[in-house]
């Protein structure tokens, strides 16, 4: 069995020597036939024929090159025959267990390399690990890192974005609008009497309304936009590259859309909506401009409810 063993192991350290001494042969041959085939494609035709030293001065320069990568293929070869023949006299247990018994030079060398290299194979399989591990521990605190990101961006009852992300964006686009002068908008909309929905049917059923309210904005806003529970009862979209009259339609068509939504608790159930835009209104600011449109909505409170109402002295006097 242990002969067996051991002339597959030559054999596969003979296949491995002649496929290593193939590899070194074509690495060494291949640039000198590349080179050839560029000097005499390229090369030669475009020289004058008058210029003959120059011509044979190639010639020789091409000669000495071809020369030189020879002696390296030489001097590869040799190499590689050493390396085969030491991958050789590794796979042979018999062999290698034969010379690290000798008690001369080889043996020590042996004995020493053989102590080197498990401490090399050791230190590999530790630094394999601990990378592997902290490649697992970063992965954890990056999964981490998007989930709190997530949760505090995240209203918990609809799932919205919550007032914190609502206010860094509307920050974002302010500061757009200032660069370029593109139009920017904001709706806030309150529930009419949200209070005695509560109040009749439980907070559960309250939660249940707000989610609806939420999936409605949802389904009737472009994917840019920003859709977020202010607080309470009171929701608040950024309307991203949209004018006022176009934030006016869309508050009137959320309006109908609520105004006319089979609630499960059977009840019907309004919104009253505020409106401000840049450049339309005159504000500097993020917070005056979602005042403005906070204004304009408790002024649609005020006029009778479920009703748009825009920023501004003359659209409220309307």
């Amino acid at each position: 069995m242990s002969r067996q063993f051991s002339g597959d192991a030559a054999s596969a350290g003979r296949l491995l020597r002649r496929k290593v001494l193939l590899a070194l042969t074509l690495s060494s041959l291949i640039p000198i036939l590349v080179l050839g085939y560029v000097v005499h494609r390229y090369v030669q035709p475009s020289l004058d024929p008058a210029h003959v030293g120059r011509f044979y001065g190639l010639q020789a320069l091409i000669l000495l090159t071809v020369v030189a990568m020879l002696s390296g293929a030489y001097i590869m070869w040799t190499l590689g025959r050493a390396f085969a023949r030491m991958t050789e006299l590794l796979s042979n247990d018999s062999r290698l267990a034969e010379i690290g018994t000798r008690s001369d030079e080889v043996g020590t060398l042996m004995k020493s390399f053989s102590s080197m290299l498990g401490t090399v194979e050791q230190q590999a399989m530790d630094i394999n690990t601990f990378a592997m591990r902290l490649d697992a521990a970063y992965r954890e605190l990056e999964a981490t890192n998007a989930k709190l990101k997530e949760t505090s961006f995240k209203d918990e009852v609809t799932g919205l974005y919550n007032r914190r992300f609502f206010s860094l964006r509307l920050e974002e686009e302010i500061s757009r609008f200032r660069r370029f002068n593109h139009p920017v908008s904001v709706v806030v909309l309150d529930l009419d009497g949200f209070k005695s929905i509560n109040d009749e049917f439980g907070h559960a059923v309250g939660d249940e309304t707000l989610r609806d309210i939420a999936q409605i904005l949802m389904k009737h806003s472009r994917g840019i936009n920003v859709v977020s529970r202010y607080g309470g009862d009171e929701f608040a979209v950024l309307l991203v590259e949209t004018s006022k009259t176009g934030a006016r339609l869309y508050a009137e068509r959320i309006r109908h859309v609520v105004a006319t939504f089979p609630f499960s608790h059977g009840k019907n159930v309004t919104a009253s909506f505020g409106v401000s835009s840049l450049p339309d209104d005159e504000a500097t600011t993020s917070e005056g401009l979602f005042r403005a449109a906070d204004e304009a909505l408790y002024a649609a409170k005020r006029a009778g409810k479920n009703q748009v109402m825009g920023a501004g002295p003359a659209e409220k006097a309307d």
